[in-house]
């Protein structure tokens, strides 16, 4: 049966592959606009030139171009080098932040007959939403043409049309395809983040059904609405947004939604074998630790990276980041110290963290002191919900997911639409008609935090609610849960036949 099912998808790719009967050798395609020929442009001269110099250094559109549309430019559709390899960089960070960053934080702080179930979890879900990319999750997200809530599966699916030329939808000097794949490393690490919640207790045939139907249902529909062009609640580029929220790097679209679902599924798959009644440390801080720092360092790509340039903007989210995250990581620990006796390396780690997920959503709209306003409460309220709410309502989040990040997630978003400023250097909320949307009036005025409070509201009903959803149709078909006594074994030897440690 297995051989047979292979079989079909290897079948059904080829297909998808193949070139279409409509439009191919022999059979003319439909012309469209699009397709004739714009009338021959004049080369610019030396100003127009340095006019693009000026806009490549600037981040902003070719100065020939929107000087004269009759003139030609050099530089028509070139992407920018350092822009572009500041993206590669970007890129290559996210993606070591799940891998090995997520991986050894997450594998650190399960038991030991667990660790290699972690890490194999990190690289199944890279590797299938990678497919899910490539076939049609890019497309929906971030092709125009798109309504307000939902997006275009095919403009660019299997990423066609995905070159190293520029989009300038999103960015007026990177290579369409280094966007695409910066992008991509953000829909990798968001459902890995889920499988802290459940660690140690949940099939591994069961997390890859999961989250393949998660992306589907709740990531792609969300990060088109908040970062997609004609998304609904993307308030910086859409001037038809219907919800004029703002998200720099994914407090809404990362972490409250890996969150909430986080929180939804432990609570439906019940908890750990043995929970609340023995004792179950982390085996080993020191990788926690290493992961920690993996982790910290990848999310400059993560932040810093959003700005999609090599610019002002970069550098200002650069900063914010560094600060946020240092006074959360003292701020929590120093708590641990006040309330328990001891600062632990754990509550460094912890903290760390919380930081770096609170001030995601606003460290490209904020100032230095708003950075720091967050790193004290990113240090202080997840740290509440970590020692205090789980202990109370009696939920297993295993590596404390939902506190840290649906928590800190929700409460960056929030406090974005009170701590952006008109000062953070974001041309976004200077006041200019063609990007700001209104948004210099909502930040100047107060009202963006009710925005946001509309934007968190629709995730995490969508997170919810698809969970819920899901969880039960899967565990119907394939079941959550290994049996009792594989749970007990180690999800190590019987899900994936390897022993992370040979104690001899």
């Amino acid at each position: 049966m297995k051989k047979l099912t292979c079989l079909f998808w290897i079948i059904a790719l080829c297909m998808t592959l193949a070139p279409s009967p409509l439009v191919g050798q022999g059979t003319p395609a439909v012309p469209t606009p699009a397709s004739v020929t714009p009338p021959a442009k004049t080369d610019p001269d030396v100003p127009q030139r340095l006019s693009d110099v000026e806009a490549y250094i600037l981040n902003g559109a070719r100065g020939s171009d929107a000087a004269n549309s009759a003139v030609g430019s050099k530089l028509d559709g070139a992407a920018g080098p350092g822009h572009n390899a500041w993206m590669m960089v970007s890129a290559a960070l996210v993606l070591f932040m799940t891998l090995p960053g997520l991986a050894l934080f997450y594998g650190g702080l399960v038991r030991r007959k667990n660790v290699l179930s972690v890490l194999a979890q990190c690289l199944g879900i890279t590797g299938l939403v990678t497919i899910l990319w490539w076939a049609f999750g890019y497309s929906y997200i971030f092709a125009d043409g798109s309504s307000l809530w939902v997006g275009n599966f095919s403009k660019f699916a299997f990423l066609r049309g995905v070159t190293s030329a520029i989009n300038s939808n999103y960015s007026y000097w990177v290579s369409h395809n280094v966007f695409s794949m910066y992008q991509l490393m953000f829909a990798i690490i968001t459902p890995a983040l889920i499988i802290g919640a459940i660690a140690e207790r949940m099939k591994f045939s069961a997390i890859l059904l999961f989250v393949t139907g998660w992306m589907v249902i709740v990531y792609f529909p969300l990060a088109h609405m908040v970062w997609g062009i004609d998304g609904a609640m993307n308030g910086i580029w859409n001037p038809k947004a219907v919800i004029r929220s703002i998200d720099f790097a994914g407090g809404t679209v990362v972490h409250m939604s890996s969150g909430w679902s986080a929180l939804v599924l432990c609570l439906i798959l019940g908890p750990r074998k043995g929970f609340g009644k023995e004792s179950m440390p982390p085996h080993s801080m020191v990788l926690c630790m290493v992961g920690t720092g993996m982790l910290w360092v990848g999310w400059y790509g993560f932040n810093a990276g959003s700005a999609v340039a090599a610019d002002g903007v970069a550098a200002n989210a650069f900063m914010t980041t560094t600060l946020a995250t240092a006074v959360a990581s003292f701020v929590w620990a120093m708590a641990e110290w006040l309330i328990r006796g001891k600062p632990s390396v754990l509550g460094y780690c912890s903290g760390a963290v919380a930081g770096l997920v609170v001030v995601t959503p606003a460290c490209g709209f904020i100032d230095a002191n708003g950075a720091i306003i967050i790193g004290i409460i990113a240090g202080v309220v997840p740290f509440l919900a970590c020692s205090y709410l789980k202990p109370f309502f009696k939920y297993d989040d295993a590596l404390d997911t939902f506190g840290v990040h649906a928590v800190g997630g929700t409460l960056g978003a929030l406090l974005t639409g009170f701590l952006a400023t008109t000062n953070s250097g974001n041309a976004n909320l200077t006041g200019n008609p063609s990007k700001a949307n209104g948004l210099a009036k909502l930040v100047t005025d107060g009202g963006l935090w009710i925005e946001q409070l509309k934007a968190m509201g629709i995730t995490i009903v969508m997170a919810v609610v698809a969970t819920v959803v899901l969880a039960y149709l899967i565990n119907a078909v394939v079941g959550l849960r290994p049996s009792p006594d594989v749970e007990r074994e180690g999800l190590d030897i019987s899900e994936h036949g390897e022993e992370g440690y040979h104690l001899g």
